[in-house]
């Protein structure tokens, strides 16, 4: 038992954690540009893909 103690004295404290829902709403606004930085993104690789596809796509017998 001594052991026990002597270990969870020993070991590091637990940070606090404050939770602040204000800056989750203040964080919307850089998430949403966030997305739509991955959507136009996905769109330029669809797009690139379907040029490619179009110019070195042989004719088909």
């Amino acid at each position: 038992m001594k052991f026990l103690t002597a270990f969870l004295s020993a070991a590091p404290s637990v940070p606090e954690i404050n939770f602040q829902p204000e800056k989750f709403v203040d964080m919307l606004g850089y998430m949403g540009k966030g997305m739509l930085v991955i959507f136009v993104i996905i769109g330029v690789i669809i797009l690139a893909t379907l040029v490619i596809n179009k110019f070195f796509s042989g004719k088909k017998q």
